[in-house]
């Protein structure tokens, strides 16, 4: 079987400059760099923070996101992409730095299975950051 790493989430917003702005305040997020893509009418670009990248899309004909796609419940009973989760060392401390930046905090989840937390971006789509133990 082919080896292969992970290089980036893709995410559709409706504002790109919005976009890069509020990742780059809230979760350290840089541009890398900016590009158009003809065949879907969007500009888009690139953010990176270490080796983690997110390509944010800005379609000149976008729609907003549907309602149940917004809450961690209800979105998993649409079929297809649900998100991307990132690992932070302590849940708590992640919860109370995105209290002090006014984040959507919509869901969070603390089982036996693990611990986590959804975050909501500019454009209401979801985000997981999970507080997973060293092995």
């Amino acid at each position: 079987m082919a080896e292969f790493t992970f290089h980036h989430g893709g995410v559709s917003v409706p504002s790109l400059d919005e976009a890069i702005a509020w990742y780059g305040h809230v979760l350290g997020f840089a541009e890398e760099k900016r590009f158009y893509i003809p065949p879907a009418r969007a500009q888009a670009a690139m953010i990176r923070k270490g080796s983690l990248r997110i390509e944010l899309f800005e379609p000149e004909d976008g729609n907003p996101l549907p309602e149940g796609r917004s809450h961690p419940p209800s979105d998993i009973r649409t079929h297809g992409n649900k998100h991307v989760a990132f690992r932070v060392e302590s849940l708590d401390a992640f919860i109370a730095e995105m209290a002090e930046k006014d984040v959507d905090v919509p869901f969070v989840v603390r089982e036996e299975f693990g611990k986590g937390c959804f975050i909501r971006d500019c454009a209401g789509n979801l985000i997981e950051f999970v507080e997973e133990p060293e092995a």
